[in-house]
């Protein structure tokens, strides 16, 4: 909706306009009633300076870590709580307590409950984790009793990219579905999104009504549009990574470094890069804003 009204700007009579509108995508964000989801970026973070970073950048939402070089672990608590104070964007906590597989002991799968317990009990809006048996396949009564915990919360329950490690897909994204998963992460079971963009495109086709797929892995802003197009798929993740160095990770005799090709450095998430993937997810909304941009004053 646009409203004209005559004001003198300079000495000169000019029409400015107020613009009321909604940036509507594809088919639109209604339907006969029914919303449809816009496309929404989840940064994944190894620190509350990188949540901050996602936030102030455009993200969503944030998937919250510790060592992303591992494929990240359960989040520090402090981290959690300085994200929940000082940033208002959905937070959704990793549970993983070690590097490695997805088939835990019994004393890994105890503590994982109460890191779970604990971390909704502090703010988290969802929980990430995934559990294997040693066949490579959903571990059903783990995975029952963590999001049976994690909606007791009122909160999201997420499977990670164990998710990935299966076989069967279709089985496993099946019994998701029935016991109450609210979203999977995945990559189509490939190294990265582009390359399973076919698995990914029939995992939202066949069960994108009943749980949410989002894609993650090699997500960034050259991919993003043209993967959201061919998949459907509307919810999309990416560390947006770079490095920063710290000169003090190397002694005459001791390297701290993680990566040998890095050495001195760390990774973290870099706003340049978060702030291009968000404005690929959100195209619309740029162009509704390059329309005020244009049109907001004319001469009469």
């Amino acid at each position: 909706m646009i409203f004209r009204n005559l004001r003198n700007v300079n000495n000169t009579k000019c029409a400015t306009y107020d613009i009321i509108f909604i940036c509507v995508e594809d088919e639109g964000e209604k339907m006969r009633g029914k919303e449809i989801n816009k496309p929404m970026l989840e940064i994944c973070c190894g620190s509350f300076s990188d949540v901050k970073t996602a936030y102030e950048n455009g993200a969503d939402r944030v998937e919250l870590n510790s060592a992303l070089y591992m494929g990240g672990l359960t989040p520090t608590l402090a981290n959690l709580i300085y994200a929940k104070e000082k940033c208002n964007i959905p937070v959704v906590a990793m549970v993983r307590p070690r590097g490695g597989g997805f088939f835990y002991s019994d004393e890994e799968y105890d503590t994982m409950l109460m890191d779970a317990k604990i971390l909704l009990e502090h703010g988290a809006d969802g929980i990430a984790f995934g559990f294997l048996t040693e066949e490579k396949m959903l571990d059903k009564k783990r995975t029952k009793e963590m999001i049976e915990l994690i909606h007791e919360y009122g909160r999201e329950a997420v499977f990670h990219r164990a998710f990935d490690c299966i076989d069967n897909q279709d089985s496993a994204a099946e019994k998701l579905i029935m016991l109450g998963a609210d979203r999977i992460l995945t990559s189509g079971g490939a190294a990265n999104v582009w390359d399973g963009r076919k698995q990914l495109k029939h995992l939202q086709n066949q069960y994108g009504k009943d749980i949410t797929i989002l894609a993650g892995s090699g997500v960034n802003d050259t991919n993003v549009r043209a993967l959201i197009e061919y998949t459907g798929i509307t919810q999309v993740h990416s560390s947006c990574g770079s490095w920063k160095c710290d000169v003090t990770a190397a002694g005459n005799a001791v390297d701290f470094s993680y990566d040998e090709t890095m050495k001195n450095c760390y990774q973290c998430a870099d706003a340049g890069k978060v702030r291009k993937l968000a404005e690929e997810v959100s195209g619309e909304d740029r162009t509704c804003l390059e329309y005020i941009s244009t049109h907001h004053m004319k001469s009469v």
